[in-house]
């Protein structure tokens, strides 16, 4: 039973502790939604503007899931991808290069031994060719393999294989084989129409103009590849996240979208061996879970999460903007917590 009461005060409460202005939440399972909510502000400076449930988030890190890793996976399902083949041997802007040696499951587990930032426009400019350039033939850290060390350049990375792969843009490739099958309507990468953005949680001031960003991007390297990247940029709403979340708990009849329940499960799993923090395919297990729980997570930056429990046929999503108020991750991590036991309980 999900305790709504119990839910609604830690939320209510990390509203007056100012962890964010406002969230929307939903615990669901493979047939839908079970219980949904709002609570808050979007905006604390328009405080009649309410959160409501077709309030459109950018959900930074999700981008990681909802594009690269759905994408991969279809291509991945699609026969067209060997996740442990060297990326060199099939992949010639990369042949030659540090890169060239590593696999798409080291780049999926952080496990590559890729350098531990972006940081993007300091070594190689804002030119989107001369980004691509420098990722793609960057030294790496460490030998692949040796250790789990999250990086937003793999999904980056794993953003331009899917594109090499495919032939399309990242953009074109997930909305054709995820989104728009799954019924996503609202799930885009940005910057967003006028309607959409009015629509939008704002994020963190933006140091030149004075403004909080609504319908841009937060994530400074999705602006600079103009919006779509592989490590963030896309907008999405609660109903396509939980359209999202149902199909990967639908039975292994469902072909609905690019990627399938064996992808799904093949993800949801430890592949990291002894290493530690162990990781599935992008995906981790929840802090705090369990070790009989086998519950998986995945956090965007602005405030997003969500979790998946196969075994119990069960998902939870919980969107905040706490961005606007701080970059300080605790106090978000403690109700994420909390909501996540309360949802599964």
């Amino acid at each position: 039973m999900i305790d709504l009461d119990r839910i609604e005060t830690l939320l209510d409460q990390g509203v007056r502790d100012k962890v964010y202005p406002g969230v929307v939440w939903a615990v669901g399972n493979s047939a839908g939604i079970l219980a949904s909510g709002t609570v808050g502000v979007l905006d604390p400076d328009q405080p009649d503007l309410r959160m409501q449930t077709d309030t459109v988030f950018d959900v930074a890190s999700l981008t990681k899931i909802l594009a690269v890793w759905a994408s991969i996976g279809a291509l991945w399902e699609d026969w067209r991808l060997d996740l442990d083949r060297p990326l060199g041997a099939f992949w010639s802007e990369v042949t030659g290069h540090p890169i060239g040696q590593v696999s798409a499951r080291q780049l999926l587990t952080h496990t590559a031994g890729l350098p531990a930032r972006a940081q993007l426009k300091s070594l190689y400019g804002t030119a989107p060719k001369a980004i691509r350039d420098g990722v793609l033939s960057e030294a790496l850290q460490r030998p692949p393999g040796e250790a789990v060390e999250y990086t937003d350049r793999a999904a980056l990375i794993l953003g331009y294989l899917a594109e090499h792969l495919s032939g399309q843009t990242l953009e074109r490739l997930a909305s054709a084989r995820t989104w728009q099958p799954l019924g996503m309507d609202s799930t885009r990468f940005g910057p967003l129409p006028l309607e959409l953005a009015a629509r939008c949680a704002p994020t963190e001031l933006d140091q030149d103009t004075g403004i909080h960003l609504k319908g841009t991007a937060h994530d400074f390297s999705a602006r600079l590849l103009g919006g779509v990247c592989g490590i963030a940029g896309v907008f999405t709403v609660l109903d396509d996240l939980a359209r999202f979340l149902q199909h990967m708990l639908e039975p292994a009849t469902s072909t609905e979208a690019g990627f399938g329940p064996e992808w799904t499960s093949y993800s949801l799993t430890v592949q990291t061996g002894g290493l530690e923090p162990a990781r599935g395919l992008f995906w981790h297990p929840a802090p705090g879970a369990s070790d009989d729980e086998d519950v998986w997570a995945h956090y965007g930056f602005t405030g997003t999460g969500m979790w998946i429990w196969p075994a119990q046929d069960r998902w939870a999503v919980l969107l905040t903007n706490k961005l606007y108020f701080t970059r300080d991750r605790q106090p978000l991590t403690d109700v994420r917590n909390t909501f996540r036991q309360l949802s599964f309980s």
